[in-house]
């Protein structure tokens, strides 16, 4: 796929539907990073007043996995296998969080993928208020390996 078509279609995520009705909107975007904020909006709010904690970990469900894809390319499967979040305090107002993978990470990833049948990557983001106080932590687990050859 185009590098030019992949950015149509990132942008025009803004506009899937279950984002457009929370208030998620991606902001910076490079190969490797998202920056995903979140306002708080009549859609989102909870009964007493701060974002639906649905909402919060709906912000943050496919980044990893989208950064991994474009990363790791069509030779390899990438898949969410768990995820977990923890709530710390309130939201309210914008909150925000960036999902980033270095690249020696991977590195690392691929090199594992290939020698083994598959890897499960593990990676843990904060979202945050505009305060930058964190109000929600989410671990996600990936499961990656290599496609099977079609000879």
């Amino acid at each position: 796929m185009s590098s030019t078509w992949r950015r149509i279609r990132e942008r025009l995520i803004n506009f899937y539907p279950p984002f457009l009705g929370a208030g998620i909107h991606i902001r910076d975007i490079d190969r490797l990073t998202f920056h995903i904020e979140m306002k708080l909006t009549l859609f989102n709010v909870n009964v007493v007043g701060v974002h639906f904690g649905g909402s919060l970990y709906g912000m943050c469900d496919p980044w990893f996995m989208l950064i991994l894809m474009r990363a790791l390319g069509s030779d390899y499967i990438v898949w969410d296998k768990a995820a977990s979040i923890q709530f710390l305090r309130p939201g309210r107002g914008k909150v925000q969080a960036t999902f980033h993978i270095p690249p020696e990470c991977i590195d690392e990833i691929r090199r594992e993928a290939d020698r083994a049948n598959k890897v499960e990557p593990t990676f843990t983001v904060d979202v945050t208020d505009d305060e930058g106080q964190v109000i929600a932590r989410v671990e996600k687990l990936l499961y990656v390996r290599k496609k099977e050859s079609q000879a």
